[in-house]
């Protein structure tokens, strides 16, 4: 029997698609501190005619903008789109979203200019405006107003906090010098009554170890005795009580201002109606959703029923996140915006390690964070992590239950009315292949020199 003739594909000529417009009208903006070129792309004022583009330089006052926003919309321009240049893009889009434009905020990476391509403020517009009418810009999530405000809160809250541990930091540096060793007498130095007694003691002249021992609490970690030996030998110089002073001083003053910035956050939900509850007769408010019987509960609640989630780090994920969860279509986009999602690297036959992705920074840390305050719970996510740490190392496995974390957010904030339910710390063990099972405790035992035979018990 012949073998059989394999059949020549002809080349085949693909024509190329019609230039086709997403946007008739567009205006792209690139920004610098004090001004911004503008380019406005219209179409030809004639039949047949080619397209017009409009460039002018606009000055990064709020009158000159909202004079530009005018004429966009007199031009009945369709989409504003503008690179996200440090924290100057800001102004011009928040004053022309205000205006009632069409804005997307593009990352510069996305639209920058070919190689070999002279480089200009006005030449950079024209090139923003040009990639825009044909829809080739991914825009950039920019919450709404009401989001940006409890995220601006959130986010000075955390930089607040970060502030206070560094300036207790500085101080347990300062009593190292003095040969001060009260931070390996007490569990803490920060946010304990006994320490800052004792400080405060030493910063008004006292220096006898026994009397600063005795203004520890019963129930310290070392005990007074222990708190005593700490003391003893201390080599106070005239500039310490003083440095001592000031530290403590600071750290009350962040300690008030993370409690107002704190009772602002609290307040904040109030304002978003997307967060409220609803109470079993469909009313809802911001007092609404409480009650045992309540229809749907507020949004930072039902996070909070995540484990290691608290009601504070739930106000501070949906000031990231924000709660439509549209601008997101699945949890993989939400994911990956965050950073969480590992970064593939494949060329030719090789697979490198994947590396990891860049994506929003404090929403990946609130969720490791809560990955951390979930790993003591007797709760699937807590045995997931132990169990994760095992194999991968305790960094890795916070990193992907933290993923998990924000898997579980997207879909409770995609639903109102969902509810977080705990798969059981056994979950595991109830879902696991049992012959996997075997396979796996058989090669332990092999590798530890061991010939295993496996007799099944009778039924």
């Amino acid at each position: 029997m012949g073998r059989a003739r394999a059949r020549k594909i002809p080349a085949q000529l693909v024509e190329d698609e019609d230039y086709q417009l997403r946007y008739e009208r567009v205006a792209g903006i690139d920004i610098a501190k004090a001004k911004a070129d503008v380019c406005t792309r219209l179409p030809p004022a004639r039949e047949g005619g080619r397209r017009a583009s409009r460039l002018e330089e606009v000055p990064a006052r709020a009158a000159d903008i909202l004079a530009l926003a005018a004429r966009l919309l007199a031009d009945r321009v369709e989409l504003v789109v503008m690179e996200a240049t440090s924290d100057y893009w800001r102004i011009w889009y928040y004053l022309l979203e205000a205006a009632g434009l069409n804005v997307q905020l593009a990352n510069p990476s996305a639209a920058r200019q070919l190689a070999g391509r002279p480089k200009t403020d006005r030449l950079d517009a024209q090139w923003i405006a040009r990639l825009a009418e044909m829809g080739l810009l991914r825009p950039s999530f920019v919450p709404p107003p009401e989001i940006r405000a409890l995220r601006d809160l959130a986010r000075t809250r955390l930089q607040l906090v970060r502030d206070r541990t560094r300036e207790w930091q500085r101080l347990e540096k300062l009593l190292e010098g003095a040969l001060v060793k009260l931070s390996s007498a007490l569990s803490s130095l920060a946010g304990t009554k006994t320490a800052r007694a004792i400080l405060e003691a030493i910063a008004d002249g006292e220096r006898d170890p026994r009397t600063l021992a005795g203004l520890a609490a019963p129930g310290v970690k070392a005990g007074r005795a222990g708190i005593e030996q700490a003391l003893d030998g201390m080599q106070l110089g005239t500039h310490h009580p003083m440095l001592i002073r000031l530290h403590l001083d600071r750290a009350a003053r962040l300690d008030q201002s993370i409690a107002a910035v704190e009772d602002e956050i609290e307040a904040a939900p109030h304002a978003i109606p997307a967060a409220w509850g609803t109470d079993a007769s469909g009313e809802t408010g911001p007092a609404a959703g409480h009650g045992q019987d309540a229809a749907a509960l507020p949004t930072a609640e039902r996070l909070a029923e995540i484990p290691g989630v608290s009601r504070k780090l739930a106000m501070a994920i949906i000031a990231e996140t924000g709660l439509d969860m549209t601008r997101f279509p699945t949890a993989d986009h939400l994911v990956s915006w965050a950073g969480l999602a590992p970064v593939s690297r494949q060329s030719g036959p090789r697979d490198h390690k994947p590396g990891k992705g860049r994506g929003d920074a404090y929403l990946k840390g609130y969720c490791t964070q809560a990955a951390t305050g979930a790993a003591p719970t007797d709760t699937f996510l807590g045995e997931r992590l132990r169990r994760l740490s095992r194999r991968i190392g305790g960094n890795r496995a916070r990193t992907a239950v933290g993923r998990s974390i924000l898997v579980i957010i997207w879909h409770l904030l995609a639903d109102p009315g969902a509810r977080f339910t705990d798969l059981g710390p056994d979950w595991h063990a109830r879902k696991g292949d049992r012959d996997r099972k075997i396979r796996a405790h058989l090669r332990q035992l092999q590798a530890l020199g061991l010939e295993v035979t496996i007799t099944p018990t009778a039924a």
